[in-house]
């Protein structure tokens, strides 16, 4: 199986929260793969960090992203707009970029692990998991 790492899984990760770690080794880092939406993420929150830790924060996040392969968004498109018009037909709405990596984890038929299932459990035919509970 292809497992989907949503940003806050990532996030949990890095702050070693909810056994994450031992998740990850338990499918296998091989099995494990971030959107390039995340990455965009991550890089934000790192450069809104206080400055006296930027630079650890940016060297831990290269190197976390060393291990995982980065999926682009590019194939997914069609899945994003067939998905934000729906949904917005039936007044659910997500933010873009849920529904960009949702896409992804759909076009791509990986498991979307997430914590924010009450969001990205909307779109059709996504498959979720949701790590941080026991």
């Amino acid at each position: 199986m292809k497992y989907l790492l949503d940003t806050n899984i990532v996030i949990f990760w890095l702050k070693n929260r909810y056994n994450i770690p031992e998740k990850i080794k338990e499918v296998g880092i091989k099995n494990c793969y971030i959107s390039v939406i995340t990455v965009a993420e991550l890089r934000f929150g790192v450069e809104c960090s206080d400055p006296m830790y930027l630079d650890e924060k940016r060297k831990r996040l290269l190197d976390l992203l060393l291990h995982l392969q980065i999926i682009p968004i590019s194939a997914a498109v069609d899945i994003y707009a067939l998905e934000k018009a729906r949904l917005r037909r039936e007044g659910e709405l997500i933010s873009d970029f849920d529904l960009l990596i949702g896409a992804t984890a759909i076009q791509q038929d990986m498991i979307m692990v997430t914590n924010n299932t009450k969001h990205l459990s909307k779109m059709a035919g996504i498959n979720i998991t949701d790590w941080t509970v026991r």
